[in-house]
């Protein structure tokens, strides 16, 4: 028997073998200086630090039959209380790992539309991450990660989307103009409304002051006109009759300048000549005396 020195880093695990078998109580060492007893003992060295798979590009059919190009990267590490499984349950994990995240990104694409495989990548991050974990965890394999480098459609694809992206921002640039002009055609129509209020509420305001100084007139020149009937009834009731008489007699005088052969004297002219009449008598009768 020969003693086997071998040193287990930090990062390391040590599997232990005796006569080929695995003991699940001591069969795993830890960091440090181990000794295996050759020919009886042999160790497998388990890397315990995290590590990632770059998944080759895979052309992958959507549900709408859209073929479609990914690539991703895989992360992970060993189990350290279950770093055994890596050597007994799975030779490579590493193309175990790789093959299996291939079959589950397409059924995990299958099950999509493209467009939703443009636009939803953490989703499918996190589907591929969960799948493969269940997966991988019977190996002793922990994924703590997938991320989607790039997806690529088909030429065609792209060129079908490029088109609908091209519809859409003329679509949106015809809706943006179109809100514009409505917004425009509200703010003028509201701007007339108010200019319309506002002159109204001008005729109005002129129509009130307008009637008020109409009404101010009016009661100036009724006030005006009673004062001069109040100052002629005055003034008439300090005239004699001689006096009114002689009135009539101009306005008689003015009367026959005209060419108008008729004339219509109210009754009440011929009381008035009455006074002048007994007064010509009168003085005919001084002069017949004398």
């Amino acid at each position: 028997m020969i003693p086997l020195l071998k040193i287990v880093r930090q990062y390391e695990r040590l599997a232990v073998f005796t006569l080929g078998k695995f003991n699940e109580k001591t069969g795993v060492r830890g960091p440090g200086l181990q000794i295996l007893i050759w020919p009886f003992q042999t160790g497998e060295r388990i890397d315990l630090r995290e590590e990632v798979i770059n998944i080759p590009r895979q052309t992958n059919i959507t549900r709408d039959n859209a073929p479609i190009d990914i690539d991703f990267l895989v992360y992970l590490r060993p189990i350290e209380t279950e770093a055994q499984k890596v050597v007994l349950e799975v030779v490579n994990y590493h193309q175990a790992v790789i093959g299996m995240a291939t079959t589950i990104l397409r059924a995990v694409i299958g099950e999509m539309n493209v467009d939703d495989v443009l636009s939803q990548r953490e989703r499918i991050n996190q589907e591929l991450r969960i799948k493969l974990d269940d997966t991988t965890g019977r190996w002793g394999i922990k994924v703590s990660a997938v991320e989607i480098k790039e997806i690529e459609p088909a030429p065609q694809i792209q060129e079908a989307m490029n088109r609908q992206m091209s519809a859409e921002r003329i679509r949106r640039a015809d809706v943006t103009e179109a809100e514009g002009k409505r917004q425009a055609s509200i703010t003028i129509a509201e701007g007339d409304k108010q200019a319309e209020i506002l002159r109204a509420e001008g005729n109005r305001q002129a129509e009130i002051l307008t009637a008020e100084g109409d009404q101010q007139a009016a009661v100036l020149r009724a006030e005006g006109f009673s004062t001069a009937l109040d100052r002629i009834h005055q003034i008439a009731s300090e005239v004699d009759t001689n006096t009114i008489s002689l009135q009539y007699f101009e306005t008689l005088k003015e009367m026959g300048k005209g060419s108008a052969t008729k004339f219509v004297f109210p009754m009440e002219f011929t009381n008035l000549l009455g006074p002048f009449a007994a007064m010509l008598s009168a003085k005919n009768s001084d002069d017949d005396e004398n």
